[in-house]
């Protein structure tokens, strides 16, 4: 296995899936904006992989994809919450975010465009269109997962589908934690774990991002 990416969308559980992971031995990346970042870690979740999993799987033959879903009317108000938190550090010219997370979100939600980008029938639409985009090009291949982390044993899915043995794990061995909860955005930051690796790691090319998007990067 090249890489994992786990592209579903914000408040799907990326968080919860990232700590599983950490905790059997893969070094993730909650969010990556470099390259270094990307060849550093096994596992990479949360943006830009929701809006670039098409051009990662150019440059990462060989990996594999999990899509998170969740019932959409528990997702609205989750995503609602943290649209409006992330607001105006997301804003195209004055955001003070990293431009490969203002850009992953800009372009799913259309939150530049859209009259109202908190409206509940907008962000049912960005969500029902980004899976039937996930589901349509992924269609029939063995190396995508599709999986709802609420729904019991869901972790045990997940680690038989990278090949690992949930023989004599127990039940809570199978189930993900709860993490990033009601009104809780940022658990992954607070979450102390030697394999975590930084979105913003430099290498030889320092901070550098692929150029697959640089036109569309403010």
């Amino acid at each position: 296995m090249n890489k994992l990416f786990i592209i579903g969308l914000p408040r799907t559980g990326t968080t919860s899936v990232s700590v599983a992971l950490l905790e059997h031995g893969f070094k993730v990346a909650h969010t990556a904006f470099t390259k270094r970042a990307f060849e550093l870690a096994d596992v990479i979740s949360d943006a830009p992989c929701f809006s670039d999993y098409q051009q990662l799987d150019l440059l990462f033959p060989k990996s594999r994809y999990v899509y998170l879903d969740r019932p959409i009317e528990k997702w609205v108000p989750s995503i609602q919450m943290l649209l409006r938190k992330m607001q105006e550090p997301l804003d195209t010219k004055t955001g003070y975010f990293n431009p490969v997370l203002k850009r992953s979100f800009n372009e799913t939600f259309k939150l530049a465009s859209a009259n109202d980008p908190f409206d509940s029938q907008h962000l049912a639409t960005c969500y029902q269109n980004h899976k039937k985009e996930v589901l349509k090009y992924f269609s029939s291949r063995h190396d995508f997962l599709s999986i709802d982390i609420s729904q019991s044993g869901s972790l045990g899915t997940l680690l038989s589908f990278l090949d690992i043995s949930i023989e004599g794990l127990t039940k809570t061995d199978i189930d993900f934690p709860k993490l990033n909860i009601g009104k809780q955005v940022d658990s992954w930051k607070a979450f102390k774990h030697p394999n975590k690796v930084n979105p913003n790691s430099a290498g030889r090319e320092h901070r550098k991002f692929f150029d697959y998007h640089l036109a569309s990067i403010t």
